[in-house]
């Protein structure tokens, strides 16, 4: 699993946040491991540093899937940190999700198969 960030001009101490993130992000990812082939961090300070505000700080998260459409998740937090764990944590259930259905589909077909092939039961 390839993992790439990105991060607008505003954002301060890249090279210790880089390596941060990306052990974080291979961490609470890494049971997907085998389905992920590169998660993109897209980090942004929403208000720059003309003004301070409340959650300004943005993290999108995309996964590419092994032959599937990717899936992006956004969170906005105080710190960057937060905006991480935010993003993980959306990213984490929607992997869940979206893998667990296509885990349950999968069962049902095959289920269905072998109903259709010995519709008694019998073995």
């Amino acid at each position: 699993m390839q993992i790439q960030i990105n991060s607008d001009r505003n954002i301060e101490g890249y090279a210790e946040l880089t390596r941060h993130i990306s052990s974080t992000v291979d961490a609470a990812l890494s049971r997907f491991r085998e389905q992920i082939t590169r998660v993109e961090v897209h980090l942004s300070d929403q208000n720059s540093s003309k003004k301070e505000g409340k959650d300004d700080m943005r993290c999108m998260l995309e996964a590419r899937l092994t032959g599937k459409e990717p899936l992006a998740v956004t969170h906005n937090a105080a710190t960057t940190h937060q905006a991480v764990d935010g993003a993980l944590d959306k990213l984490t259930r929607l992997l869940d999700s979206t893998l667990g259905r296509q885990r349950d589909k999968r069962r049902s077909q095959t289920t269905a198969i072998k109903e259709q092939e010995d519709p008694e039961g019998d073995a």
